[in-house]
């Protein structure tokens, strides 16, 4: 059996998803052939995603154009979509074209429209996985635009063509899919370690906070040699920052995984996004999150991270000040409800159901 995945490079949370799904595929299936279509980095994959794979380093849709980890560049994004779907056709016969080279059984898309019309064009079964669409993404900032209509009927016209598209919780409600199927939370488990993370780290005071810096894989970067000394927290950041600060440690120095960092740590600060949110609540992990209102997901998400008390709002103005000392407190007294990630193994329900019925109809 052999399963394309592709999977979104906008920020990490995708392929976060995705892998957890593929993780648990391979348990069931370990003979299981798998390609991966992303431009995300092959070393990232590579920690997420167990086993051997092939990588098609492609990107098959725009999602979004950032200016930063937090802010959306909404004019070069609107213009990504309208030249995407300007040649909408030959776009689809192309990818149509490499989807046939790569014969797969099924294709899984986290969650590129462009992937499943190109693979409805080529006779080849899909399924959809995500938290959200970019239908709806694309509705809520760029409706008003003239090309708007025509630019939503193909993206809807290409998620409708799933044989299912599978919602883990929390998603958005995607109330127009009529293919729409929920499942539980999809996210990895990490081990806690916090003792053994501790003696790898220049922390000083048994009280010192951890606190894992993880803006969600978009590119990001904080003042941090400017933020205050001695708040009685140690941060860990990505190394590629080449932080100076006494209070400052890369995570790739403490030897363990990210998940598994995510578990040790007593608190993550990013944003909400759902990778973050839902490893955070399943790892019993408190995230200071830095608001997003605009981002249409954010409701849904945020009622979900704060009913498992979760959750501890952070100014944006809190990045470039590094004043966090007086949210220990409350910090301290979030009481987090963690829940089972039952939603990867019941997606990997579907896919093995999926790939039976094709492999049995040829």
């Amino acid at each position: 059996m052999h399963l394309l995945t592709a999977i979104t490079a906008h920020g990490y949370g995708h392929a976060a998803q995705a892998s957890s799904v593929l993780n648990a595929l391979r348990q069931r299936e370990p003979d299981l052939r798998l390609t991966l279509s992303s431009s995300l980095p092959r070393a990232f994959l590579r920690g997420r995603v167990h086993g051997e794979f092939a990588l098609v380093e492609a990107a098959a849709d725009i999602g979004l154009v950032m200016k930063s980890a937090f802010a959306i560049d909404l004019e070069a994004s609107a213009e990504a979509y309208r030249q995407l779907h300007r040649d909408w056709d030959r776009q689809v016969d192309r990818e149509a074209e490499r989807l046939r080279r790569l014969a797969p059984d099924l294709v899984l898309a986290d969650v590129p429209y462009l992937t499943l019309a190109a693979a409805e064009l080529a006779g080849i079964a899909t399924l959809a996985l995500c938290s959200l669409n970019w239908a709806d993404i694309y509705r809520c900032y760029f409706s008003a635009r003239a090309e708007a209509p025509a630019v939503l009927a193909q993206m809807e016209a290409a998620y409708r063509s799933a044989q299912a598209f599978l919602c883990p919780t929390p998603s958005m409600p995607m109330d127009w899919l009529d293919n729409r199927i929920a499942i539980g939370p999809i996210a990895a488990s990490g081990k806690a370690q916090s003792g053994r993370l501790r003696d790898r780290l220049p922390v000083t005071a048994a009280d010192q906070r951890l606190i894992l810096v993880a803006p969600g894989g978009v590119q990001a970067r904080f003042p941090m040699e400017s933020w205050p000394r001695d708040q009685g927290i140690h941060w860990l950041v990505d190394a590629d920052w080449r932080v100076a600060h006494p209070d400052v440690s890369s995570y790739q120095c403490t030897g363990l995984g990210f998940t598994d960092l995510v578990a040790s740590c007593d608190a993550v600060l990013g944003k909400c996004g759902y990778g973050t949110v839902t490893e955070c609540v399943v790892n019993a992990t408190p995230l200071l999150y830095v608001p997003r209102p605009d981002w249409p997901e954010e409701a849904i998400l945020l009622e979900w991270l704060h009913a498992h008390q979760a959750g501890l709002a952070v100014q944006a103005r809190r990045l470039d000040t590094g004043c966090f000392a007086n949210l220990l407190e409350p910090l301290a007294s979030l009481q987090v409800r963690p829940c089972p990630p039952v939603g990867a193994d019941q997606a990997a329900q579907w896919i093995v159901a999926c790939l039976k019925r094709r492999l049995t109809a040829i």
